[in-house]
């Protein structure tokens, strides 16, 4: 990329030219309105407003040929996909830290906000002589978009370069054209209005000395060029917004009618839920269930159009159209997912009551090598995940279609994903899914393994307390305490709390409804005046009757799940 330098400003000269007559007090009146941007201040401003409009113009431009096909997407977005792969894991980690599941909206926003900055630096290098160098700032960040459209881990054609080479070519010609507006000195009073009175005609922009620019500028007409820019940038982006609306399958969702289970499960017991108010409810609402995955926009997968094949280790290769799976046997399970990055005491995790089809009936249509170990999930957007062949132990692993009595949200993964009980999601969640690879560890790493995540990815004990909340204040006498507890796969047996430093003490457990699921908790506390330190503990029941209590050392999730006792404090008044 060039060099962008930006010259400082240079007194005038005495022999600057004189203030035209027309700002006068007693100038014709048709005179155009002029303002005097000889000063290096006025001068760079008008430069940044150049540069941030040729940017949008360039977005602008991109966003309209992205919306012509359903598979091509905004420079922004395909940036944006590369610094997600490529940023370090700390700086992912602390990116969730800090937002939640808001990283991605923090991270476009960075974004926007980079490329701002940059469109200033780009407009004001234009109003230097180093114009040139603006010049190939813009055309970088078309370039820049191409590479990323063609090195993302999403498969995309040569074509995928167009939005950003387009727009980069509409962004060098609209800094060009607002420059030359820029450039243009008003018109002298008396002149024949057909010509203009110190034109750059037959001048090189790079001739104009960095001091020495006209003292008189059509003010007006700049503004009107630089207003007509910016509402054709909006029109375009919104054009283009609409474009890309034809392909939007949320309608689609909405119409699309769910098979029954062949085996349908009975409403759940009203005893799984613990009688406290705050206790999260036993299954989370679809619209509150904790997102966390790289897709900075949710992939948009027409039902028509998808397929799921199963190939790699298999004794032949086989694809299923969304019709085909509907005549196969579906099946409900109620699972509690959790999510690897969860801190102790954290939210990301939930129940649901999934519909689908079983994922070990699906693989032996393909007919599994027995020398293959891994089974890998491949999405719509390239993100991999990838767990052992041995969890096709029975368990409910799941190809779903439905969450809680509705096709899967667009966010979680519609029309279909993978939902493995007992393994954090990191290693098993594949939403948005297109294919399944039988495989061995020793030949592929999946996403997240590849940046040091553990391969293995069971699911901890661990334990939460929903109420009170920490530092809440509370009256004195009974307060009711409450909460959840997991180990999928293995089961919860107790739940104990303690207060301040005393000794530990049971709580009452809710119903169990499976091992694949949260358990809820509560106790009774006789609370007295002052500041007080809550603790919780579980003990899982195990694989084999071996009971294990939930470790007071604390970890954090990398690499393999967080450690530790959630504790909270609260005031008694």
């Amino acid at each position: 990329m060039a060099e962008l330098t930006v010259h400082p400003s240079e007194p005038h000269q005495a022999d600057d030219p004189p203030q035209n007559d027309a700002a006068s007090d007693d100038a014709d009146e048709s005179v155009p309105e002029v303002a005097d941007t000889s000063g290096s201040r006025g001068r760079y401003a008008a430069g940044a407003l150049c540069g941030l409009l040729a940017a949008a113009a360039a977005l602008a431009v991109a966003e309209l040929v992205a919306g012509m096909r359903s598979d091509l997407q905004s420079p922004v977005l395909d940036v944006g996909d590369r610094v997600v792969d490529a940023v370090p894991r700390p700086v992912k980690d602390l990116a969730i830290e800090w937002f939640g599941t808001n990283d991605k909206i923090a991270l476009l926003a960075g974004i926007g906000t980079l490329l701002g900055v940059y469109a200033l630096v780009v407009g004001v290098v234009a109003v230097t002589r180093r114009w040139r160098a603006a010049i190939v700032g813009v055309a970088a960040f078309g370039a820049i978009g191409a590479y990323a459209s063609q090195t993302t881990r999403r498969a995309t054609e040569w074509y995928a370069v167009l939005p950003s080479l387009i727009g980069g070519v509409a962004g060098v010609l609209v800094l060009i054209a607002l420059r030359r507006q820029l450039l243009r000195p008003a018109p002298a009073t008396g002149t024949d209005p057909g010509t203009e009175s110190g034109t750059e005609s037959g001048t090189e922009f790079d001739a104009v000395p960095v001091g020495a620019w006209p003292a008189h500028v059509d003010r007006r007409r700049f503004v009107v060029a630089s207003g007509a820019t910016a509402v054709g940038a909006a029109a375009m982006a919104y054009t283009g917004r609409q474009l890309a609306a034809r392909y939007d399958v949320g309608s689609q969702r909405d119409a699309l009618a769910l098979p029954a289970a062949d085996r349908p499960l009975v409403a759940a017991a009203t005893d799984v839920a613990a009688p406290v108010d705050g206790v999260s409810p036993f299954f989370t609402p679809n619209a509150d269930f904790y997102r966390i995955d790289t897709a900075l926009t949710v992939p948009r997968v027409s039902v028509p159009d998808w397929e799921l094949s199963i190939t790699g280790m298999v004794d032949r290769e086989v694809r299923f159209g969304y019709a085909d799976l509907l005549d196969r046997e579906i099946v409900e399970s109620d699972i509690t997912l959790t999510c690897v990055s969860n801190e102790v005491g954290g939210s990301l995790l939930g129940t649901a009551r999934w519909l689908g089809l079983r994922l070990d009936d699906l693989l032996a249509e393909a007919g599994i090598s027995p020398d293959a170990d891994q089974i890998v999930g491949r999405s719509v957007d390239g993100w991999t995940s990838g767990f052992p062949t041995a969890v096709l132990d029975g368990r409910d692993a799941l190809l779903a279609i439905g969450m809680n009595g509705e096709p899967l949200p667009l966010e979680h993964g519609y029309p279909a994903r993978l939902v493995v009980p007992g393994i954090y999601g990191y290693v098993s969640a594949t939403k948005w899914i297109t294919e399944i690879e039988l495989t061995r560890f020793d030949r592929f790493d999946a996403y997240w393994v590849e940046r040091d995540w553990s391969a293995d990815g069971t699911i901890k004990l661990q334990s939460r307390i929903d109420t009170p909340r920490g530092l809440s204040k509370v009256a004195a006498g009974r307060v009711a305490i409450g909460g959840v507890a997991w180990a999928q796969r293995r089961g919860i047996d107790r739940v104990e709390v303690q207060i301040d430093d005393g000794d530990w003490v049971e709580t009452v457990l809710a119903a169990e409804h499976g091992v694949d699921t949260w358990r809820q908790w509560s106790y009774a506390w006789d609370a007295t005046p002052g500041r007080h330190s809550i603790r919780v503990r579980a003990t899982e029941r195990g694989l084999v009757g071996d009971a294990a209590i939930q470790t007071a050392d604390r970890s954090e999730p990398f690499p393999s799940g967080a450690t530790g006792q959630h504790q909270i404090v609260v005031i008694v008044e």
